[in-house]
Formats: C-alpha cells, sequence, structure tokens
C-alpha cells in the first residue's frame, strides 16, 4: 500500500492520501481523543504522541499535530497506524454519523438554498483539497455561521480564507448576505 502525504495550508495539519475509500459518504471530524470513540481508524491514530485531532474524508485522512510536535518524527507513525488500519480490514466507522446542528435562520428558503448550494458546489470542493471542511450552521441578520474542520480548524489563514474568499463570494450572489462568521 502506498500513501501520498501532501502539505495543507495550516502548517499543524498534513494530508495523508491512502490510494482508496476513506468514507463512503460526508466527513468525520474528531478533534479529541474523546470524540474518537465511533472511529477505530482515529482511535489508533489519537494513540501517537502528539495527534491532536482526526479528520476524515471521501480519500484522505488529516492529522493535526498538537504543541511543538516536528512532523519528520510523527509523519512515519502516522504512515504506518493508516497503513495498518486499511491492511486489517477494521472499519472506519462504527455506528451512524450524528446530524449537524444548525444556527436559526430568519431568511426564506431560497436565500438559505442559494448560500447552501454555493458552499457545498464552490467552497467545500477547494477546502477539500486543503485536507478540511466546512460546513453550514445558519443564517441570521445578514450573517452566514461557517464551521471549520479538519486542516482548516486553527489554520493561520482562515481568517483570510472566510473573509476575502467566502465572504466575497456570497455577498456577490446573494445581497442579503453581509458578513460570514466562524463558528464551533
Amino acid at each position: 500500500m502506498f500513501i501520498q502525504t501532501e502539505d495543507t495550508p495550516n502548517p499543524a495539519a498534513l494530508k495523508f492520501l491512502p490510494g482508496r475509500e476513506v468514507l463512503p459518504a460526508g466527513v468525520a471530524d474528531f478533534p479529541s481523543r474523546e470524540a474518537a470513540t465511533r472511529s477505530p481508524l482515529a482511535r489508533l491514530l489519537f494513540e501517537i504522541d502528539g495527534v491532536a485531532g482526526v479528520f476524515l474524508g471521501s480519500d484522505f485522512v488529516t492529522v493535526t499535530k498538537g504543541g511543538d510536535r516536528n512532523w519528520q518524527t510523527m509523519k512515519p507513525m502516522v504512515l504506518g497506524a493508516i497503513m495498518d488500519h486499511f491492511t486489517s480490514g477494521a472499519a472506519v466507522l462504527e455506528g451512524e454519523q450524528a446530524a449537524e446542528e444548525e444556527i436559526g435562520s430568519d431568511a426564506d428558503d431560497e436565500i438559505v438554498n442559494t448560500i447552501r448550494e454555493l458552499i457545498d458546489t464552490r467552497v467545500r470542493p477547494a477546502v477539500a483539497q486543503d485536507g478540511g471542511d466546512i460546513i453550514y450552521k445558519g443564517f441570521r441578520n445578514g450573517t452566514v455561521y461557517l464551521h471549520m474542520r479538519g486542516s482548516c480548524a486553527g489554520c493561520p489563514s482562515s481568517t483570510a480564507t472566510l473573509k476575502m474568499g467566502i465572504e466575497n463570494m456570497l455577498k456577490h450572489y446573494v445581497p442579503e448576505v453581509t458578513q460570514v462568521e466562524a463558528v464551533q
């Protein structure tokens, strides 16, 4: 098994491409060891000293390191854990995925549908290439609320991505949008 790695805009995160499907649909975010109870792969990765977060996409695994840990020493251990998991034949996820909670909306369905479509078709695919994900959480009083996951969470350039990229695009296509904010 050959696993490729890619840098992400977040220096604390690396994207690992195992050359096979990781999740058949959706994504799964494990920002802590405690959150990884339903993923054998994430639990295995959290056994590595310095792993602070695991994010699973359709064909990639993004691992975020904590503190002053060095990728040079961590990367071989992460590669080994991913390889061990996939060669074992174990499931990536156990049980059902939890539904995302949405912030209340004061807008009509047409505006919300347009915002969701723009995020799903233009933003999420681009962000997934960098090992992350952005989830629509709501729209209220002109503000779009987004949740950043994977390599996007904690990325130094995430504020610029939100304000210069996503906010400008949404304002262009949806005049009712006045700003974009990140939420947990």
